[in-house]
């Protein structure tokens, strides 16, 4: 299939100009946006497209300032060294070969929408090159939006990942959050959350306006005022698609390029690699470039990162134990032995301890042993429960943790774990409250190196020790043939569970003096992490209340709906047929109904999955009708009828399971079940939340942190104008709007306010142009026209993230602003693809990891003050959220204490807000 590459130009010049640093030639010439963009089209040319075309904005106004007098009204002037890199630029353009196109009255975005619907239309691939956001509403099978500068590329799939909504909403959903940018009108207050929820509710723009009188509070208000501009804002923000053209797609063929022009304007800007691209050999003969231009080496990547730093297996002398030495086990089963470990326990500066159960879910498994040990090489296992037949007598399992919960319990007697948080939940079922949790060897892998390794005991030992440990299934067996821990016979059991805290032990020699040895990461070690696990324990132990009746009639509701979609689907598709089967809906979609196949499996097959789906959704109504029954599906199995399930009989509640040692960027993830990814953009996904309930007497309460990655952005790149936004209070995503689009506030359009909100969130991504035009649905030329009037106004913040991209890969890390870090062992790849998903992350994690330090550090501070308390608990942890039982006559003190907690959690430039509901349910005081 041919292919047709539109470049945005405007879009290139100005993230170029933005993104790279200010870099002059020998003569003080500005070059950093030239360099940019010719590396671009560089790359644009391997890629050999049958066709292309650099396209840029034409002086003078166009058709949308006679529509609207205030569109772009108040964007800054371009810079002086800016506008001197455009006329060479478009000389290095043309001496490309490339065809550049510049139709007076018109933007870049509408001639490259026009060119993209021609082609499209005439069979021809299009890539279009942008850093747009409205550029999305373009996007379809065959039309996809690529950043050269990130190499990444957004189909379908992406802008409803990026925006929530698929392609053909974009507009919609420009229409309703605005474009502060451009000065577009859009729905005060409506973000891209809103707009996505309310177009997922109401299906389009015309949708919403039509039940505009049902949607409460200051938000609907908000919406019901701006009716009347609304079809004025999705005229702005609509892409042109009939531009009056001279030539058609198939007329913008490569001319060849002009070698000696290139040469002399190479040679003048001093881009070495560039000609010695173009030259086939050695570099041009050039001066010495000017200490501090920056120039000489770009594009080359000889330049190789440090070797990022990570712990290898220590030695003997480090650990004072010779790593994969066998230890010496003690099985304990009477009184004496037990006596003289206890004896050995309360002289011990330190005490491994671990227990063996009957599962893996804490809040079902019974004790079945506990192994402990003092020394490296040294431990014991007291055996509590194994009945198979013939079994040894044991000690009593209630006098033996008799007799260990004192010591247990001691503040003061220094005790060590392998993710220490499963056994505190197993001993709190007999009345153990563990205290005194000094050290955890998954932790302190997690803290020293999040990424160098998994963070299991078998994968430590492994990694740090050389040394195999006995794996559960050595002696256990495997598959339908296990038997359980209580089965196995006592001196095989005491091999394998002895070992289990002995190991323990020995990882902790390994690991901690060199964790002690950066006294940032053991900060971050001893001041979150290890306070942390017990209020984590707390938690889980404590579960959250689920109406269970509330979720069978949901489960029966899309049970309904989804047989009234079946008969839907049977009616549209002739004959009945399962809609749950691949292979019956292939041949019904493209064999009965001749539907296009816009998308293949691996096998080459007519696919029929969501992006498929999508694809055809406009062609006839079956493939939507699927989509629909899909949704409904998930729901109902994940959620609706699986929640019941995870109800623990002894509790009646949900007990999930919260880690610390998964992210590697700090945050705490959620499983069995995933509490954290309860739906909440469609009515069916809420409702879910409406089973998650307060006891009698009792109201559910969610205190949220406000935009906080955006505030950290702000204290950590000290930018003088997202700084002044935050202190001046109000909708941040206005003031961003109204800096980037140089409007008063009041004038930020819905759609302006949208863009600035998917700069404001995307930059912390590292969100390209691409990315950024994906999300807003507009050309990536007119996302990265965005992008580089946002750096314009918040030139802290470009500068922050140029400065972390280059202390990561000076450094081989970046740090969080409690000192955690993040190893990106890719910025060293070969594959660009890699490096940039390296760089992305560098920019992100920062703040990502920051903001869960922050919330951490709000739990640990929160649970401090619930404890002598029972008039409320801290139930879940969800991103920036929390979420609390609360005794309904004590609902203002805990809530201002839980904000007071939060807020004051960390000290940052700007303020932290968090704001608090209450409800009778999750939904209610969301």
């Amino acid at each position: 299939m041919p292919k047709l590459i539109l470049i945005d130009g405007s879009s290139y010049l100005f993230r170029a100009f933005h993104a790279l640093p200010p870099l002059s030639n020998a003569q003080g010439e500005p070059t950093g946006a030239l360099f940019g963009v010719v590396n671009m089209l560089r790359s644009t040319l391997k890629a050999k497209p049958d066709y292309a075309a650099f396209v840029s904005d034409a002086s003078g106004p166009t058709f949308r300032n006679a529509l609207y007098a205030q569109y772009k009204a108040n964007r800054p002037p371009m810079p002086d060294d800016l506008r001197a890199q455009i006329e060479p630029m478009l000389a290095i353009v043309g001496a490309l070969g490339f065809p550049i196109l510049r139709v007076p009255g018109v933007e870049a975005d509408d001639v490259i929408g026009t060119l993209a619907l021609q082609a499209h239309a005439q069979g021809i691939e299009v890539e279009i090159s942008t850093g747009d956001k409205d550029m999305a509403q373009l996007v379809r099978p065959g039309i996809t939006l690529v950043n050269t500068m990130t190499n990444t590329t957004m189909d379908g799939a992406g802008v409803l990942e990026k925006f929530g909504v698929p392609p053909e909403r974009i507009v919609d959903y420009l229409t309703l959050v605005g474009d502060a940018v451009d000065n577009v009108p859009g729905v005060p207050k409506c973000g891209p959350k809103t707009a996505a929820k309310w177009l997922a509710e109401h299906g389009s723009l015309d949708g919403v306006i039509a039940h505009a009188g049902l949607i409460g509070g200051k938000i609907g208000e908000n919406l019901r005022a701006a009716l009347a501009q609304l079809p004025l804002s999705r005229e702005l923000v609509t892409i042109k698609t009939d531009v009056a053209l001279d030539a058609g797609p198939t007329g913008l063929s490569l001319r060849e390029a002009d070698a000696a022009a290139l040469r002399e304007l190479y040679t003048r800007y001093e881009f070495r690699a560039a000609l010695k691209e173009l030259d086939n050999a050695a570099a041009t003969p050039l001066p010495p470039a000017p200490p501090g231009s920056g120039a000489g080496n770009e594009g080359t990547g000889e330049a190789p990162g440090p070797a990022i730093p990570v712990p290898q297996p220590l030695s003997q002398a480090a650990s004072g134990f010779e790593p994969a030495a066998p230890g010496a086990y003690e099985l304990v089963t009477t009184q004496a032995q037990l006596d003289a470990w206890l004896d050995m326990l309360r002289s011990a500066p330190l005490i491994a301890f671990d227990t063996e159960t009957t599962g893996l879910d804490p809040m079902r498994a019974d004790i079945v042993g506990l192994s402990l040990a003092v020394e490296p090489g040294r431990a014991c296992y007291v055996p509590l429960a194994h009945d198979y037949p013939g079994a040894p007598a044991q000690l009593g399992r209630d006098a033996v943790l008799a007799a260990l919960k004192p010591l247990l319990e001691d503040p003061d007697c220094p005790k060590l774990g392998q993710h220490a948080k499963y056994d505190m939940n197993i001993l709190s079922h007999y009345g153990i409250a563990v205290r005194g949790l000094r050290h955890d060897t998954m932790l302190e892998s997690y803290v020293w190196n999040a990424t160098a390794t998994r963070h299991d005991m078998d994968s430590l030992a492994r990694k740090y020790l050389g040394y195999d440990t006995v794996k559960y299934e050595e002696v256990a067996g495997k598959g339908a043939k296990q038997i359980p821990f209580s089965q196995v016979d006592l001196d095989t059991a005491c091999r394998y569970a002895a070992e289990d805290a002995d190991v323990t032990l020995r990882l902790h020699h390994a690991l901690w003096p060199q964790l002690e040895g950066v006294p940032s990461l053991r900060k971050v070690y001893e001041a979150i992490e290890i306070p942390l696990v017990p209020v984590l324990a707390g938690m889980e132990q404590r579960g959250v209340l689920i109406d269970v009746g509330e979720l069978r009639r949901q489960s029966q509701q899309l049970g309904k709906r989804m047989l009234e979609l079946q008969q839907q689907a049977w009616k549209e598709a002739g004959r009945e047929f399962n809609l749950d089967s691949p292979k019956q809906l292939q041949a019904i979609l493209f064999d009965e109904l001749g539907l296009p196949a816009k998308l293949k499996t691996p096998t080459g097959q007519p696919s029929t999955n969501e992006e498929a789906l999508e694809a055809i959704a406009d062609d006839h109504a079956l493939p939507r009708l699927i989509l629909d029954y899909r949704g409904l599906a998930k729901l109902r199995s994940t959620y609706t009828d699986k929640l019941a399930d995870n109800v623990n009989p002894r509790t009646g509640r949900v007990h999930t399971s919260y880690h610390q040692g998964a992210v590697a960027t700090g945050r705490i993830s959620s499983t069995d079940p995933n509490l954290q990814n309860i739906p909440v953009r469609t009515e069916e996904g809420r409702r879910i939340r409406q089973a998650f309930v307060a006891p009698e007497g009792w109201v559910v309460m969610a205190a949220d942190y406000s935009q906080i990655e955006l505030r950290i952005m702000a204290h950590l790149s000290g930018d003088e104008g997202l700084l002044k936004a935050f202190h001046e209070g109000g909708d941040i995503h206005r003031a961003t709007a109204a800096e980037v689009f140089g409007l008063k506030p009041e004038e930020v359009t819905a759609n302006q306010r949208r863009a600035a909100k998917a700069i404001n969130f995307g930059l912390m991504y590292g969100m390209s142009a691409f990315g950024l035009a994906r999300q807003l649905g507009v050309d990536r030329g007119e996302a990265g026209d965005y992008m580089a009037r946002y750096f314009a106004r918040y030139p802290g913040v470009h500068a922050f993230m140029e400065a972390t991209r280059e202390q990561a890969h000076r450094d081989g890390y970046v740090e969080t602003l409690f000192g955690r870090r993040l190893y990106l062992e890719n910025l060293k790849a070969r594959n660009q693809a890699l490096r940039a998903g390296a760089e992305r992350a560098a920019v992100n994690a920062p703040m990502q990891g920051t903001a869960a330090d922050i919330i951490k550090r709000a739990m640990i501070a929160v649970d401090a003050w619930l404890k002598p308390r029972d008039d409320a608990h801290m139930l879940m942890q969800v991103h920036d959220e929390l979420v609390f039982e609360v005794r309904a006559d004590a609902v203002e003190t805990v809530r201002a204490a839980v904000v007071e907690r939060m807020s004051g959690a960390a000290t940052l430039a700007v303020p932290l807000l968090v704001e608090a509901g209450v409800g009778a349910n999750w939904d209610q005081a969301h």
